[in-house]
């Protein structure tokens, strides 16, 4: 799968990594402030090696242990299922039931957090800085690598899906210091929108395609090839403005959103 496949795969790694890092570099920076720049860094250096780790294990894994056919049945449908998530999100937000992320509230309440939080010496460090910042580290790459492995095993090219990733993290660490405060004017609910609907459409793309694991064990061909991408694609994008303007019909036209509701924005 070359061609669509590989520039979506492309765009998809770097968009969705992008956005992800967006948030841990929310995390780290808020610890970085109140509990010290070391302990935070380190926390962050540290989830970065786990993940790495993860990312070869997991890799290594589905690639060994999973024929082509039934890999792309089982990781399509992962995906797909995993995209759904994110555009259930954006469709709910672009239409008024949902909060949009705000990056500069999340990291009030972060560094609020780390100012009220009793301060705990380990190896050198502050323990709730370090704890903190690697946790957010970890959890938000923990969705990159599972993009950067579905995407990079159906596509053919883990590589091309990691290196894509990395130099997302790399822009945003670049943006990070130059800023030295969240990346608020990053338009992030559009992006998560889009994602989602990249996740989506892959998802079904390649989860159809692994079907023919349940009849003799040859993949599926869709007609026109990777060209059915952008015929997916449009089909999701299509949904989900639907859903859009029905959601907005039939919602309150005056909105409320309590401070509990705020804080539960993902």
């Amino acid at each position: 799968m070359m061609g669509q496949a590989t520039g979506g795969l492309v765009a998809g790694t770097f968009v969705a990594s992008f956005v992800e890092f967006v948030e841990a570099l929310t995390i780290v920076l808020a610890m970085a402030l109140t509990r010290g720049w070391r302990s935070a860094l380190a926390g962050a250096g540290c989830a970065a090696l786990a993940l790495v780790g993860f990312t070869a294990v997991l890799g290594y894994a589905l690639a060994t242990w999973l024929p082509r056919s039934v890999l792309q049945l089982v990781v399509g449908a992962l995906l797909l299922v995993f995209g759904l998530q994110w555009l259930r999100k954006a469709i709910l937000r672009s239409s008024g039931r949902k909060a949009l992320h705000d990056e500069e509230f999340a990291f009030a309440r972060r560094r609020a957090a780390g100012e009220r939080a009793e301060a705990r010496a380990r190896l050198g460090l502050d323990w709730f800085g370090f704890v903190v910042s690697f946790k957010g580290v970890f959890l938000e790459g923990a969705e990159v690598v599972f993009i950067v492995v579905t995407f990079g095993l159906n596509a053919g090219n883990v590589r091309v899906a990691a290196v894509s990733a990395a130099a997302a993290g790399i822009v945003v660490a670049i943006l990070g210091a130059i800023a030295a405060r969240p990346l608020s004017a990053v338009p992030e609910n559009t992006l998560k929108y889009g994602v989602g609907l990249l996740l989506a459409a892959y998802g079904t793309f390649w989860s159809v395609a692994g079907l023919g694991a349940l009849h003799g064990g040859t993949s599926l061909a869709w007609p026109g090839g990777d060209w059915a991408l952008l015929v997916i694609f449009v089909g999701w994008l299509s949904l989900s403005r639907l859903l859009i303007g029905v959601l907005r019909r039939t919602s309150d036209p005056t909105p409320r959103q309590s401070t509990n509701e705020r804080e539960r924005v993902a």
